[in-house]
């Protein structure tokens, strides 16, 4: 049996889903101008599956089918599992430079966690768990989510918000459960096979019931609408000219229920608001979808340190030692998080069979790249200075042969021909200064909550009271009648 193909997920996503741009149905997203390239993106992602070079790499026999699968979906039983598993995560990442925040294996780690801690679950919401993870992996889905509120009036709960804004259950049968309002922000929805809807906020038990949902669907179930936002793709000029953003751009959309069907097989949670919780904190599901946004993030900023590098280079400046020195500090930063990955899984442990990242080193983690990755941004910025903005308007330049000339004139560089510098900068400044760019610097911030959020995970998971006990051990050595020092002078 043979992988799933980039082919193959191509047609998959010609499935008559409700996506909405510009106030147009899209017949087809495979090719449709604001998403076809970044659609092209993701199922390459599974064409590097099914190259022969790779497959050890990237995927793992199914148990149930022996066919293929992405190892995404892998459940580890042993460190170096686990640690084959990064790997090929990080492959994956390497391959659309860190910038697909919503790449496939980040949603199946979620459902891969949660089916680790399957035992957080009462035998109904298990069984059809355990039966969607078969289904999800032997499929090899791409999936994503939709686990955050609307903003609206932030100073009120689910429940104090206007009524059917927040998506919530109106009714359940024998059959399943209807539901109806609002869920974001589901990036990478244009391009996912099916989307796992939940709530990852707190909710209060009794008022909150109502939004206490966790389910998975395809995104073309009747009565699910999905409301793309602006597509940079759409507004790229050439890949000469936004290279990312012509191609990385995975699209952020808000999902609208009008009273769609979701049968009891496909529903986790209906109602229960300690279970909403304990999906994703007692079981790996957090730690586990985290970790590997840690190891996309360890990729990329691998990335932005290779450019910053290549700045110095192309403006002639590597031998300044004041740009040594930024340079020594942007390796040391990306370094820092490669670091934290291998330590999250050094000291690993194990959830009964599975052996999981660290949780402590993986909150850590997220609260320092929270502060670090508009930082990195700041260092490129300094090392470019003008360079990434006095640029030709556009490749259209290139084809005048006066202005062509003007460019081999203007754009000069010790390192590159004039072309080459004008293609160098563009990259650049789609990573650190377009509006593709300040999407993602906005995305690295919040992905994983608002700042307080992973530093309550950090206070609540790190170990103090090791840290105490050594201030105690000072502390209980002495009192008031511990002995008088001698001075210098006896």
């Amino acid at each position: 049996m043979t992988p799933k193909t980039g082919r193959d997920h191509l047609e998959s996503l010609r499935d008559g889903r409700a996506l909405h741009y510009r106030g147009e149905r899209v017949a087809d997203v495979t090719a449709h101008p604001a998403f076809r390239q970044a659609v092209a993106t993701a199922a390459g992602l599974f064409d590097l599956n099914a190259d022969p070079a790779l497959q050890e790499l990237l995927t793992f026999r199914s148990p149930e089918t022996g066919r293929p699968v992405s190892r995404m979906w892998e459940l580890p039983e042993s460190r170096e599992v686990l640690v084959h598993r990064r790997m090929a995560l990080e492959r994956w990442a390497e391959s659309h430079c860190g910038f697909l925040g919503r790449s496939p294996d980040h949603v199946a780690s979620c459902i891969s966690g949660m089916v680790m801690g399957i035992e957080a679950f009462d035998a109904r919401a298990a069984g059809a768990l355990q039966d969607y993870y078969r289904y999800a992996r032997d499929n090899d889905l791409y999936l994503t989510y939709a686990i955050i509120n609307p903003q609206a009036d932030r100073g009120q709960g689910a429940a104090g918000q206007a009524e059917d804004l927040v998506l919530r259950l109106v009714d359940q049968d024998a059959g399943g459960i209807t539901v109806r309002g609002a869920k974001m922000l589901a990036t990478s929805a244009i391009m996912a096979n099916e989307v796992f809807v939940s709530c990852i906020q707190p909710l209060q038990a009794g008022a909150d019931e109502p939004f206490a949902l966790s389910f998975v669907i395809p995104m073309n179930q009747p009565g699910l609408k999905i409301l793309s936002r602006k597509s940079y793709e759409a507004e790229a000029a050439s890949v000469f000219d936004n290279p990312l953003a012509s191609r990385y751009d995975e699209n952020d959309a808000v999902l609208w229920f009008e009273d769609v069907r979701v049968p009891w097989e496909r529903v986790f949670v209906a109602g229960d608001t300690a279970l909403c919780g304990r999906q994703f904190h007692a079981t790996p599901a957090h730690v586990y979808q985290n970790y590997q946004s840690q190891v996309r993030l360890m990729v990329k900023l691998r990335f932005l340190a290779g450019l910053g590098r290549r700045i110095a280079e192309v403006n002639g400046t590597l031998g300044f030692p004041q740009v040594r020195e930024m340079l020594g500090q942007l390796a040391a930063e990306a370094a820092m998080v490669e670091g934290m990955v291998a330590g999250m899984e050094a000291k690993g442990h194990f959830h009964g069979h599975y052996f999981i990242p660290d949780r402590h080193l993986l909150y850590a983690a997220q609260v320092l790249t929270q502060q670090l990755y508009g930082k990195v941004v700041g260092t490129l910025r300094e090392l470019a200075g003008g360079g990434m903005i006095m640029l030709p308007s556009g490749i259209e330049d290139f084809a005048d042969p006066e202005l062509r000339a003007i460019i081999g004139r203007t754009q000069r560089s010790p390192a590159v021909a004039p072309e080459e510098r004008v293609k160098f900068f563009r990259l650049a400044w789609d990573a650190v200064g377009s509006e593709f760019a300040s999407r993602h610097a906005q995305y690295e911030l919040f992905y994983a909550g608002a700042p307080f959020v992973p530093k309550g995970h950090s206070f609540r998971s790190y170990d103090w009271g090791r840290a105490t006990g050594m201030v105690d051990g000072v502390l209980s050595g002495y009192g008031l009648d511990a002995p008088a020092l001698k001075t210098a002078a006896e």
